[in-house]
């Protein structure tokens, strides 16, 4: 052998080694690691909202509502990789201002270009918005008419609003290198983008397909739930999945030179839990006023008022306004409630305050309290702020022109798509199968298989119940 040692390695061994083994894995790993986990935390909705949904239902319907939350993620998943992602992202050349044109079934270069674990991210949002309907049509709603609807608003009404908000080409979008009025739309994680579209396209399905049996009219009485444990379960579920919808919308984590990334994901997480803890409470005492009890359920609607509305903003304000901003999104939810009764109509899960009203709240909320340094770090321009820190209203301006755009845009679609259904004889069950139950009629028995004997009745002595 001629002098010195050969090296270990080659240097096509070396590098492959240092970019599998190194202790500090290349930015690229950290970011699609973290897109990976958030969208499993944010798929871990469905679970959230399924739970929630079947409780919020009378037992005879709880299996019928659980399906649909199943069908709607299958028939979403599909949706979104036909033509929901290119509608949304698929920018072509240099694009176009309404509607994405590239990456149909994730085809011509996809791999190459966002990547696989974008899609997955993004699908875990288009699931969302959809999931959002499930609960405001519950006990009455055709399965195939809300299989139609899941598909339509993820293959073409969701993806097209997200690339006018969140794709670089679209004409609301924040990210343009000439935003409208210098600023463009702030929706960090989606109030206007996901829970406005889902909200507003709920509101309009339950306005389309009618109450309830026994929901308004002479003898008319709200409709309640089967088990509480439930809708609490689902709650904490969707609470859970929150902290990958707000802080996972960074999109990733690795500390590059002159950004704050990490440090806008950590304060995101924080300004999440102290609006939905602020939101709670207040919705707690709110309804404990007008109705004179502590209810469960209402706490968890304000909960999740508090989450939505903190949505848009989490990464720009400051902690002490999501505090604010959770409070007063709780009276934004009791508002939409009330209204909806008003106007009779029934939505079995409240799912259009929550997500609608509350929505609204959280765009309008984001242009009054966004901070400039919180813009630079998330948005990367410090020059932009809120009304309360710059008293200028461009910022307040563009969120309410989306707020208008996008309550347009799904009326305009899913109005009469509905009405469409429902003409069709498509949309309702009969009154007979709504009376009976959908679990009985359509699913060949219960959710709960417990007969008469397996339940020992209470036996009643003196006025008391005997345990």
């Amino acid at each position: 052998m001629s002098g010195g040692e050969p090296p270990p390695f080659s240097p096509e061994q070396q590098k492959y080694l240092d970019a599998h083994y190194s202790n500090s894995p290349p930015p690229d790993y950290v970011d699609v690691h973290w897109l990976l986990y958030n969208g499993v935390l944010v798929f871990l909705m469905q679970c959230g909202f399924a739970m929630l949904c079947a409780g919020s239902v009378r037992a005879k319907n709880a299996q019928n509502i659980l399906l649909k939350n199943i069908v709607d993620v299958c028939v979403g998943a599909l949706g979104f990789w036909s033509t929901g992602f290119a509608f949304a992202y698929g920018n072509r050349g240099t694009g176009n201002f309404f509607i994405g044109t590239k990456y149909f079934f994730l085809s011509k270069g996809f791999a190459g270009g966002p990547g696989y674990h974008t899609w997955f991210f993004q699908f875990a949002f288009a699931a969302t918005a959809a999931t959002i309907v499930s609960g405001a049509v519950a006990e009455r709603c055709q399965m195939a008419a809300y299989a139609g609807y899941s598909a339509f608003l993820t293959a073409f009404v969701y993806p097209v609003v997200v690339h006018w908000v969140w794709s670089s080409r679209g004409w609301l979008s924040a990210f343009k290198s000439n935003p409208i009025l210098n600023v463009g739309v702030v929706d960090f994680a989606g109030c206007g983008v996901v829970h406005m579209v889902g909200g507003a396209a709920a509101g309009i399905g339950a306005y389309v397909l009618g109450p309830r049996i026994g929901r308004f009219g002479p003898n008319g009485k709200k409709i309640p739930g089967h088990s509480t444990p439930l809708v609490v379960l689902g709650t904490f579920i969707l609470w859970i999945g929150w902290y990958g919808f707000n802080p996972g919308s960074t999109l990733m984590l690795a500390d590059l030179p002159a950004t704050g990334i990490p440090f806008v994901a950590e304060k995101t997480a924080v300004t999440t839990t102290l609006a939905a803890a602020s939101g709670g409470l207040t919705n707690l005492f709110v309804h404990h006023y007008l109705s004179g009890f502590y209810d469960v359920g209402e706490m968890c609607n304000g909960v999740l008022a508090g989450l939505v509305s903190i949505t848009a903003g989490c990464s720009v304000v400051e902690v002490w306004a999501a505090v604010v901003i959770g409070f007063v999104g709780a009276f934004a939810y009791t508002a939409g409630s009330l209204l909806l009764e008003k106007l009779e109509i029934d939505d079995a899960v409240n799912a259009t305050p929550v997500h609608y009203f509350c929505g609204v709240w959280g765009l309008i909320a984001t242009a009054l309290f966004a901070r400039g340094e919180n813009m630079r770090n998330a948005y990367g321009v410090g020059s932009r702020a809120g009304l309360f820190y710059t008293g200028q209203g461009e910022m307040l301006a563009c969120n309410v022109l989306a707020i208008v755009i996008i309550t347009a845009w799904v009326g305009l679609m899913m109005f009469p798509f509905f009405t469409a259904l429902k003409s069709a004889g498509l949309f309702r069950v009969s009154d007979e199968v709504e009376e009976a139950g959908l679990d009985d009629s359509k699913h060949g028995g219960s959710a709960y298989e417990m007969k008469e004997k397996d339940v020992e009745a209470p036996q009643k002595i003196s006025g008391k119940v005997k345990e």
